[in-house]
């Protein structure tokens, strides 16, 4: 996974993401997910911020901030 960025720019490389494999590779249910948060007009949009390989396989899922009373 981490290959596939070799020569691609991104504002995303070299940069965080949230991750649930974060401890030591050890997650309780041994399924493995990275996150990242983009601003993109659409879901193609947001897919173009990653290699080709990464985006095949990647779900968009749209998010937003709401205010919790």
């Amino acid at each position: 996974m981490f290959a596939a960025w070799r020569g691609f720019d991104s504002p995303l490389r070299h940069g965080r993401a949230l991750a649930s494999c974060g401890r030591n590779g050890q997650a309780a249910d041994a399924r493995h997910a990275i996150f990242w948060t983009v601003e993109a007009a659409d879901a193609g949009a947001a897919l173009a911020y990653l290699p080709a390989y990464l985006a095949s396989r990647t779900e968009v899922v749209h998010v937003a901030e709401v205010p919790i009373p």
